[in-house]
């Protein structure tokens, strides 16, 4: 006779899930069964009257109101309390309707096979009963959970599986001479109950079997077995639960010995876990994971009950299970690639047809074109000339110029480095042998560099091969490129190689974790490049963020907020000193060397220069071309090859992709507006001449914001003819960057380019040999100005070096106490004076005194100044007159020279703590901007073009 089935259901009402609904269908479904249910037991889980009255009035035998925390387990205990001896128990929930025929089929299963304790059903989803949601459930060698046949759709291809290892909870018949020890464990925190069920029937010496034909719709309202996982919450407590059951587990199973050692490995392997989380692209399961590590680790009571209760029923070795665990070969073969999309079958995302659509071309011309243009360049070890100076010799003077402590220049000036100190020690590293050299390679190659992330950027835009290659030239021959690399810019070109990188991963950003983390990286390294963009890229942030509330319902939101943190945090020591400093404007000022070089003004003629794209008075040069060829011409309509460009941009809003070419043109207006704020604002000083900001790292965010709206409008064409316009249009464009370009790129054969080769060093040659292997060497700089005075500062190394550079002091404002005792110190020097400057110079650590030519030509002032410090300097004990250099008058300060204490025990644990967060940071974006299996298939499911394409618009 077969044994009586009491249900038991368990019911919680949850206002974001209609809870009543499914307890209704739930009932009518066990009013339906072929074979009822002998006995019905309901337990609530907390207060709801409409639940309430649904269980009162389904014939249930008795309903038990518990707590609303009560779980599923300690919800199934209270009821089991009312089950007679004997009984089969099925265990239910809200959300779980069988079809008629489920429980007949679960009692056959038991009744054919006595070893079976466990029946399980095949669970499908509520809406799509051919869509599967659970089939049997088996976990690792190592205790993950793993699911048999879930998100499969339903065709009959496992209903010949019987024998598994477990199940999800949900649905399962117990037999009942065995449900003593096989009812869910309290612990497991609602998941992997039916896999732990199946674990200890296993060891009991009992089966559990799998009876397909037993179809039970589920909801998921997270009741019974694991958790929902729609939302980011719902998600992140699902995560939560499995890995708390996991850990659980662990603990619960291992031999009594090697519970010790899995309890020691929690923390190690919640942070090993939590880097792997990053890598996986999927930083939100992170605080999941420590709180269940937290968890499993404190639950020693829960953990002992658990392994008693396994204990108090085991007849078997843990060797019969392992036949039924899931090898990492079998998983593999299981999950394998799915490069497609459910409706059509193929990818989404449109082949990249670098080199079948001519990319690789463009870039080999336009390196063809590079070593045309810079061939000189190949045989210089150092790039000099304009804002350009020398690197360090080695990669770890490098990076100690880009490390919070003492600064290249200055007396015990300790401080932030600027960030782009950190940039030029990634490139100097590139080329560790020579660091130096690193830079004449990025002049060499800047032109196929900027062909290749413009063509890149482009594939945001268009899947039209051609408008790809005419972008990419129309941003690598930008104006404001062009004028940075001929005047010796090193921040403003790579600020312009990089800016095609961050439109391209910054605007699929809200897409995957991938993006997010690259483009977090790229934003620190151009804002490292050019402060003064950081206003704008905020703009276009905060924007973003907008954009993803209110089209995506704030999916992606957590993506787009991180993009800034990298940036945030690696900026904030020299925020905090600019703060402390009275000078928080300082922090946009220009990086690198301060030089008062040729650009535009302020003036109505500038503005309307540099809104034709020009930054320099002379556009692209053409004025000294013309000069030096004997032709005496204006210039005039240089500025007017831009126009096709131009038109083509402002007609965008005018097209299909109207949204599209508006968001472009608001990034143009926000680089111009930079580059229009930069020509009036002075942050910076060279010795006594005020530099005004650079205009060109501006002009090139606007560049990109001009040319992506002009592809637009290329790419959807204009009415009413767009075949015959588009490549007219696309030509005029191509040709005008083309003639403006001349002039530039033959600057460096005509000698017109003031970039030289080297120097190798800033200071005399004696002076470079004593400092190479000794960066305590100070050298005191004394540079007499034209318009009277002189300058001064030490120099510690064998060279001022581009890393070394420190906006803390060429912005400050105010004269500190060191920089007084300085200035006092040479008044005695360069005048009759009875102070004793040898022992003070040897005190302040200086063993030479340089008397620098001023910068350009000397006047009468200059002169008379450099005669009498000559003089005056020569007649001073402890100073030895080396003689005269090419790059001064040199002294060598005689005796024993103090060498400057370096950073204070409180300065070394700011070293410690600024470094330590800065490098975390950083690294957390490195390894979410790692690519994985995973991720590379989501992003072929993904349109390569942001927005709707031209196909789409029409």
């Amino acid at each position: 006779m077969p044994a009586p089935v009491h249900a038991i259901l368990v019911a919680r009402p949850d206002g974001r899930i209609p809870s009543a609904l499914h307890l209704k269908r739930t009932l009518a479904a066990l009013e339906a069964q072929k074979r009822r249910p002998d006995a019905l037991t309901v337990v609530l889980c907390g207060t709801d009257d409409a639940l309430h009255d649904l269980a009162a009035s389904s014939g249930a035998e008795a309903v038990v109101t518990a707590p609303a925390s009560t779980t599923y387990a300690k919800a199934v205990a209270l009821a089991v309390r009312r089950v007679d001896e004997g009984s089969s128990v099925w265990l239910l929930a809200q959300d779980t309707a069988p079809e008629p025929d489920a429980l007949a089929r679960l009692v056959g299963a038991l009744e054919l096979s006595p070893s079976v304790a466990i029946a399980a059903p095949k669970l499908v989803r509520w809406e799509d009963r051919d869509a599967i949601v659970s089939l049997g459930v088996t976990m690792t060698r190592l205790g993950r959970a793993v699911e048999l046949a879930d998100g499969e759709y339903d065709q009959g291809q496992h209903d010949g599986d019987a024998d598994v290892l477990g199940s999800d909870v949900r649905g399962v018949l117990v037999r009942g001479e065995a449900r003593a020890h096989l009812l869910p464990d309290p612990a497991l925190a609602g998941a992997e109950e039916g896999l732990d069920m199946g674990v200890r029937a296993r060891l009991a010496g009992w089966r559990i079997s799998l009876v397909p034909g037993a179809r039970i719709a589920v909801a998921g309202d997270g009741v019974a077995g694991v958790p929902s996982g729609h939302g980011r919450w719902g998600v992140r407590r699902a995560a939560y639960a499995q890995r708390t059951a996991q850990l659980h587990r662990r603990l619960a199973y291992a031999e009594p010995y090697l519970v010790p050692v899995h309890w020691l490995t929690i923390l190690p392997l919640a942070i090993w876990r939590t880097l792997a989380h990053i890598v996986a692209k999927a930083p939100g399961l992170t605080i999941p994971e420590w709180r269940a590590a937290a968890t499993a680790a404190v639950r020693w009571p829960s953990i002992a009950r658990s392994r008693r209760v396994l204990r108090s029923g085991r007849t078997s070795s843990w060797a019969r299970i392992a036949p039924l665990r899931r090898t990492r070969a079998q998983l593999r073969d299981r999950l394998g690639s799915d490069d497609y999309d459910d409706a059509g079958g193929v990818p989404r995302r449109s082949e990249l047809r670098f080199f079948t659509g001519g990319g690789a071309w463009a870039v080999l011309g336009a390196l063809v074109v590079s070593i045309a243009s810079f061939t000189t360049l190949l045989a210089w070890p150092v790039l000099g000339g304009g804002a350009l100076l020398p690197l360090r010799d080695t990669v770890s003077a490098l990076w100690a110029d880009a490390a919070y402590g003492v600064r290249a220049t200055g007396i015990d000036e300790v401080g932030p480095a600027d960030p782009f100190a950190g940039v030029v020690a990634v490139l100097g590293s590139l080329w560790p042998g020579a660091p130096s050299f690193a830079l004449v390679l990025v002049w060499v190659l800047a032109l196929p560099l900027a062909t290749l992330g413009g063509w890149f950027a482009a594939t945001r835009l268009t899947e039209r091969s051609a408008l790809r290659i005419v972008a990419a030239i129309a941003w690598a021959l930008a104006p404001t490129f062009l004028a940075a690399l001929v005047l010796g810019r090193p921040a403003a070109v790579i600020v312009h190689l990089l800016l095609p990188w961050l439109f391209y991963v910054g605007s699929v950003t809200h897409r995957s974790w991938g993006a997010a983390g690259a483009a977090s990286l790229v934003l620190v390294a151009v804002v490292a490049c050019a402060p003064v963009l950081a206003p704008g890229l905020l703009v276009i942030w905060v924007l973003a963020l907008v954009v993803v509330l209110a089209t995506r319902a704030g999916r992606g939101l957590w993506r787009v907020l991180w993009v800034v943190v990298p940036a945030v945090v690696v900026f904030t020591p020299l925020a905090w000193a600019q703060w402390h400093g009275g000078n928080l404007m300082a922090l946009f000022a220009d990086v690198g060397l301060p030089w008062a070089g040729p650009q535009v003004g302020a003036d109505a003629a500038g503005r309307a220069l540099l809104a034709a794209g020009f930054p320099t008075t002379d556009p692209a040069g053409w004025g000294a071309m013309l000069t030096g060829l004997g032709i005496e011409a204006s210039v005039w309509w240089v500025p007017l090859l831009t126009v096709p460009l131009a038109v083509a941009a402002l007609v965008s809003p005018l097209t299909p992709r109207w949204t599209s070419g508006i968001v472009l043109l608001g990034v143009a207006l926000i680089g111009l507006g930079t580059a229009f704020m930069a020509v009036s604002v002075a942050l910076a000083h060279a010795q006594s001449v005020a530099v005004p900001l650079w205009p060109g790292t501006g002009l090139s965010l606007a560049w990109i914001g001009v040319v992506g709206a002009a592809l637009v409008t290329l790419d959807t064409g204009i009415a009413p003819r767009p075949a015959l316009i588009r490549p007219v249009l696309a030509a005029l464009v191509v040709a005008g960057v083309l003639v403006i370009a001349v002039a530039p790129l033959t600057a460096v054969a005509r000698g017109e380019a003031l970039i030289t080769n080297g120097p190798t060093s800033t200071l005399p040659a004696y002076v470079a040999a004593s400092g190479r292997d000794d960066a305590s060497v100070g050298t005191l700089v004394l540079t007499p100005q034209n318009a009277g005075g002189v300058a001064a500062d030490v120099v510690w190394g064998q060279s001022e070096t581009l890393g070394g550079q420190a906006t803390i002091q060429t912005t400050r404002t105010e004269a500190t106490e060191a920089d007084a005792a300085l200035a006092d110190l040479v008044a005695d020097l360069v005048t009759p004076s009875t102070v004793d400057a040898a022992a003070e110079l040897r005190e302040l650590g200086c063993s030479f005194v340089l008397l620098a030519p001023p910068t350009g030509t000397e006047s009468d002032d200059a002169r008379a100044f450099r005669l009498l410090a000559v003089t005056s300097i020569d007649q001073r004990a402890g100073l030895e007159n080396v003689g005269e250099t090419a790059k001064g008058v040199l002294w060598k300060v005689a005796g024993d020279v103090t060498v400057p204490p370096g950073r204070t025990s409180a300065q070394e644990q700011i070293w410690r703590i600024v470094t330590a967060t800065q490098l975390a940071v950083l690294a957390i974006a490195l390894l979410l901007a790692v690519p994985t299996a995973a991720s590379r298939r989501a992003a072929r499911n993904a349109p390569r073009v942001v927005g709707p394409t031209s196909r789409e618009a029409l």
